[in-house]
């Protein structure tokens, strides 16, 4: 096997935990032959949306980190496309590692791929079909810049085929002969690996919230549709709010810094009525190990971030998703995953479907058998074995 250097690009919170799957791996099984190199874009950046997850999930500190922090959407992928570029030609790695779809993936996509560098991107072939979503563009412009696609489900392989990608192609694979694999999902392997390290502070932190196991609803939101239309957010939040009330249970909601500037700012009243209600716990963000005890813990969960519904599966909780589509519809297929945007009548239809009855839903193994990310690194290694 070859020795290689591998750039790791990372920039929001997902993309940090994800990181951990990689990183882990190269160190359990591949530290002779991967040369592991973490740039951290800061498109999360603030201590609670960063530091705080390459502490927990042990991931070494970065070796660059950009700061480039929140800005729209051109300047911030044009300032990243610059600072990775200029990375690239200082360390002249072997391939570059991209994960899901944020401005961080697509400016590591577009700076590889000029100047020739394998660009391999994980979470390939995810469409949600609404090109009116930045997430939409920023997968289909990485997908077709990647020289090795790794599709974590059947439907994501699926995509790419209708796309134009063979799976029959041969090597050697490049840009212009790019190789796609069905690979299962690496956040799947996190969440066998740190169930049980999270198991262990399981009392202290669920007691420090007062919340009883199965007596809670867990509730996230953070997209711009959802956040910054604050007609959106009202219909979403009184809907939510209405429904704990009259069900008599607990919502906790670990909101993202966007969704309580825009509750702040714009829906002051709201967000003092959802402080002083008995039924609503507006929280912090959490860290990873405490959203998997959140997740793992919880009766139903109600959310608009593509990570969390595929963790709702994985824990075996039926999942409300405040969003028209879904990169994973594997799970609304499945019934255990409910499209309800942020239609008060679709939420609280769906809300009370899943509280008033035990439909014994199954939960299939979409997602892999927890070794991807091992899978993933082998398949990089033999492609520079057989150049």
């Amino acid at each position: 096997m070859p020795n290689i250097k591998l750039i790791n690009i990372v920039g929001a919170r997902p993309q940090i935990i994800k990181a951990s799957a990689i990183s882990r791996a190269i160190r359990k099984h591949f530290s002779n032959q991967i040369t592991e190199i973490i740039v951290h874009t800061g498109q999360h950046y603030d201590k609670e949306m960063s530091e705080v997850f390459f502490d927990e999930l042990e991931i070494h500190k970065p070796q660059y980190n950009l700061g480039v922090g929140s800005a729209g959407h051109g300047r911030q992928t044009s300032l990243m496309i610059t600072g990775i570029e200029e990375i690239l030609i200082k360390e002249k790695p072997d391939c570059v590692l991209l994960y899901g779809d944020t401005n961080s993936t697509l400016a590591g996509a577009l700076a590889a791929s000029k100047l020739h560098y394998p660009v391999i991107h994980i979470e390939a072939g995810l469409r949600s079909f609404n090109k009116s979503m930045p997430e939409e563009l920023n997968r289909i412009m990485s997908d077709h810049s990647s020289t090795l696609l790794f599709a974590p489900t059947n439907a994501a392989f699926k995509n790419l085929m209708s796309e134009g990608f063979r799976p029959e192609n041969s090597p050697p694979y490049t840009i212009s002969n790019p190789k796609i694999y069905l690979t299962g999902d690496i956040m799947y392997d996190n969440t066998l690996f740190f169930a049980g390290l999270a198991e262990k502070k399981k009392d202290k932190f669920l007691e420090g919230l007062s919340l009883i196991r199965n007596n809670y609803v867990l509730v996230t939101i953070h997209r711009d549709t959802n956040t910054d239309d604050i007609t959106v957010l009202n219909k979403i939040l009184v809907t939510l709010k209405t429904l704990a009330e009259e069900k008599d249970i607990i919502l906790v909601m670990p909101f993202h810094p966007r969704t309580i500037i825009s509750l702040k700012t714009w829906l002051g009243k709201l967000y003092e009525d959802l402080k002083n209600c008995a039924h609503i716990k507006i929280i912090p963000p959490v860290s990873f190990l405490e959203m998997i005890l959140l997740e793992k813990n919880c009766r139903m969960i109600v959310t608009d971030s593509g990570g969390v519904q595929k963790e709702s599966h994985f824990f075996k909780k039926p999942c409300l998703v405040l969003r028209k589509e879904t990169e994973w519809i594997e799970l609304v297929n499945n019934g255990t995953a409910k499209l309800v945007g942020s239609d008060p009548d679709l939420i609280r239809k769906e809300f009370l479907n899943f509280m008033d009855s035990d439909p014994g839903f199954e939960y299939p193994a979409f997602y892999g058998n927890g070794k991807t990310a091992e899978f993933i690194l082998n398949e990089i290694l033999l492609m520079f074995e057989k150049e």
